[in-house]
């Protein structure tokens, strides 16, 4: 437990706080929602026994019970006065977005369904039962015209450590349009227009990851077009990620997809993790 590292998200229904705790699972953080306060210790010491060693651990509290709320700031008082390294995440907005966001989702607010009072009613008396929780938040975001996206972005720079120009998983596919277009790209670019390596006797048998084979594609317009690639790609990308994208397979395809498109793909994916991004090369046909 002296390892780990407690981030408690709370906040006010609407707010964000289930989208946060997305992000931070994105992040690698152990993820659970609204465990009951009195679990909270038994959760703790169960973690303190996880193999492999679990260090960044995110607990959504969602407590608009006073009692429940007085246990678990008895819970949390207690791992600061023993030095753990803990904090309070709290996330709240105006009460006219908070309107805007239930009137859109047309969700019944959790504390209006079960006393049957007004929304405007039950976001002030949500305010005031988690106001004490407030008031010990090592963090405050308000999300008012805030997009989900622009809250991503702020979690990455304040919980990711160094992650924030990760915020995309980058996956670049080669295949062979002979054996069908993969169903999960996001964009599939064909590069048959390239002389096929595959009418070259000596170049038959080998494939894209041959230097032989590289050599032919990028003497035979392959270098320009993965200029140009590139430069598309580098005004692509950036706004993906701005706009909260977590995964992006880009597929090359060529006839067989053993020569153009893996020689093409390997190529791409270096210079693309020169670049710094979290990303991943696969040949989906090589072998057939």
């Amino acid at each position: 437990m002296d390892r780990m590292h407690f981030l408690f998200v709370s906040g006010l229904s609407g707010a964000g706080k289930s989208h946060a705790i997305q992000v931070l699972e994105d992040l690698g953080y152990f993820c659970v929602e609204n465990l009951p306060s009195p679990l909270l210790s038994t959760f703790a010491e169960l973690l303190s026994h996880s193999v492999p060693a679990i260090t960044n651990v995110a607990i959504g509290i969602d407590i608009r019970e006073r009692g429940f709320l007085d246990v678990f700031l008895r819970f949390y008082e207690d791992l600061k006065s023993q030095g753990r390294n803990s904090e309070i995440l709290f996330l709240e907005a105006d009460d006219s977005e908070l309107i805007r966001r239930f009137s859109e989702t047309r969700r019944p607010h959790p504390l209006s369904g079960s006393s049957g009072i007004s929304l405007v009613e039950a976001i002030q008396d949500e305010r005031e039962k988690l106001a004490s929780l407030k008031s010990r938040a090592d963090r405050l975001i308000n999300t008012t015209g805030v997009k989900t996206s622009e809250l991503k972005t702020i979690l990455f720079k304040l919980y990711g450590h160094g992650q924030e120009h990760k915020g995309l998983k980058l996956f670049i596919m080669s295949f062979g349009f002979k054996y069908g277009v993969p169903i999960e790209c996001d964009m599939v670019l064909d590069v048959r227009f390239l002389p096929n390596p595959y009418y070259v006797p000596e170049l038959r048998e080998k494939t894209g990851l041959d230097e032989p084979v590289c050599k032919m594609v990028f003497a035979e317009g392959g270098e320009s077009f993965l200029r140009e690639l590139h430069s598309f790609l580098s005004y692509l990308l950036p706004n993906y990620i701005s706009e909260g994208r977590s995964v992006f397979t880009l597929g090359l395809g060529c006839t067989g997809g053993k020569h153009r498109s893996v020689a093409l793909a390997q190529a791409l994916g270096a210079e693309l993790l020169d670049k710094g991004y979290d990303m991943r090369v696969i040949h989906r046909d090589l072998g057939k």
